[in-house]
């Protein structure tokens, strides 16, 4: 599937094509690039692909806006004859810190993503219609994921917000935001909790930021906590079980970084097993996605 543009004034129709949309932060998105020549001849300086998706400005105060975060150049110069056909492979890279559009198997509207070709004829410069991508959770992602469904969050919001988190080796010009309604279990000493995944080649950072409302107009306080987990090719993680540990170790700091109240509220025992955050769970495979299969994700739970 593809979808075909055709540049004002140049003659010229370009064809975009995806071998498959879906992909994971780390693999590739595969497909091929044609671009046809009109009754003229065409002189083309350089075809381009980028991944486009909408991000909230920092301040929040404006609409959403369109944020390139990755160029793959496909094609340098050339010049097509009139009514030549000429084509070129691509495997567009996806950058590991790319968020995620899809999760538990729902493909949020809020959270699009496409793959644009930009083609330069002088003096034109056309940027065609985005091809809609969708990127599937990694393997880690995905078992905490599920963990915290089974725990009992509920999502509550998921969004793109621009700028950079404190103390993260941070690539990308934005960061994602994944919102959970605290679960019965720990509901004392939070009331929110706000998941942010950062990925490398190596290792995966995941941020939990807790939040305790703390009167009715919505004063309240925020603490991070970071857990490291890194990548290996095999076995099953008791997923429940690190998370629980997490959560636990989270809530622990958030207590003594509270301004204003002390809690004393104490977590009940979950029915998982609790570990701290200092296990190394593996991962588990990729499968059925663009860019081939690809063994990824492993957990060292490293807390700072």
């Amino acid at each position: 599937m593809g979808f075909g543009v055709f540049l004002p004034g140049s003659g010229l129709t370009v064809d975009t094509a995806l071998t498959n949309p879906s992909t994971r932060p780390g693999l590739s998105l595969p497909g091929r690039v044609t671009v046809t020549a009109g009754r003229s001849q065409v002189p083309i300086d350089q075809v381009v692909l980028g991944l486009v998706t909408r991000v909230e400005p920092e301040s929040g105060d404006e609409a959403y806006v369109l944020v390139e975060f990755h160029r793959v150049l496909a094609s340098g110069a050339f010049v097509l004859a009139p009514g030549e056909r000429r084509g070129a492979a691509f495997a567009v890279g996806v950058p590991w810190e790319t968020p995620v559009t899809v999760i538990y198997g729902h493909c949020l509207l809020n959270l699009r993503m496409g793959l644009r070709a930009e083609v330069a004829v002088s003096p034109i410069l056309d940027r065609g219609d985005l091809r809609t991508v969708y990127v599937h959770p990694l393997p880690a992602q995905e078992g905490i994921l599920a963990a915290l469904a089974e725990l009992g969050f509920q999502l509550r919001q998921v969004g793109l917000q621009a700028g950079r988190m404190p103390g993260v080796d941070q690539r990308l010009p934005f960061h994602q935001k994944i919102g959970f309604w605290a679960a019965p279990l720990y509901a004392g000493p939070f009331s929110e909790l706000e998941l942010t995944f950062f990925a490398d080649s190596r290792a995966m950072e995941v941020i939990f930021t807790l939040d305790r409302r703390v009167a009715l107009a919505g004063a309240g306080h925020f603490s991070l906590s970071r857990f490291r987990v890194a990548h290996t090719p095999t076995g099953d993680v008791d997923w429940v079980g690190v998370v629980d540990g997490w959560i636990r170790y989270a809530v622990r700091r958030h207590g003594a970084a509270a301004s204003g109240y002390r809690t004393t509220t104490a977590l009940p025992e979950s029915p998982h097993t609790s570990r701290p955050p200092s296990i190394e769970p593996p991962g588990r495979g990729l499968h059925r996605t663009a860019g081939g299969e690809s063994d990824s994700a492993d957990g060292d739970g490293d807390d700072s």
